[in-house]
């Protein structure tokens, strides 16, 4: 399974905000962290604002949060989200209709194993990948363990 870099900074955007639920956290931290560029970290805690998982506040005392509690976060809705071609079956790497190996019961089988891949992810959320008793970096395996 390949995920996008940006679904890859959203669940850790998600993870970090999950290990950090007492205080509004900043962009510029959740970069420092994963060193992860702040303008590519902005677009998606701007994606996960629209979808209504994360609440930011600008100003002072600002910064970001859950907006839901991590039980409710359903890791099928992020992913789903943030890899756009697996909104549109048809478009999400199947063979297209014209072309030599998209028979319909490749096609079909495909779409199957589209569908099946969602509902597996449907069924976690963030709260079954938060180890309150490890900490965020472990989990992660940022900072020295990265390298």
């Amino acid at each position: 399974m390949r995920l996008t870099r940006f679904t890859d900074y959203s669940l850790r955007a998600l993870v970090y905000l999950g290990h950090n639920t007492d205080d509004r956290v900043t962009i510029h931290e959740i970069s420092e962290v994963y060193d992860i560029s702040k303008n590519h970290l902005m677009k998606v805690i701007s994606n996960l604002t629209r979808m209504g998982v994360v609440v930011a506040r600008r100003g002072p005392g600002g910064g970001i949060r859950l907006n839901r509690a991590a039980e409710d976060i359903s890791l099928g809705e992020i992913i789903s989200n943030t890899e756009k071609h697996l909104q549109d079956p048809d478009n999400a790497g199947l063979p297209r209709n014209d072309a030599p190996l998209s028979n319909s019961r490749l096609h079909g089988c495909l779409q199957q194993a589209l569908q099946a891949y969602l509902d597996v992810l449907a069924r976690f959320t963030l709260a079954d990948i938060l180890d309150h008793e490890e900490d965020v970096a472990d989990i992660l395996e940022v900072g020295e363990k990265a390298a």
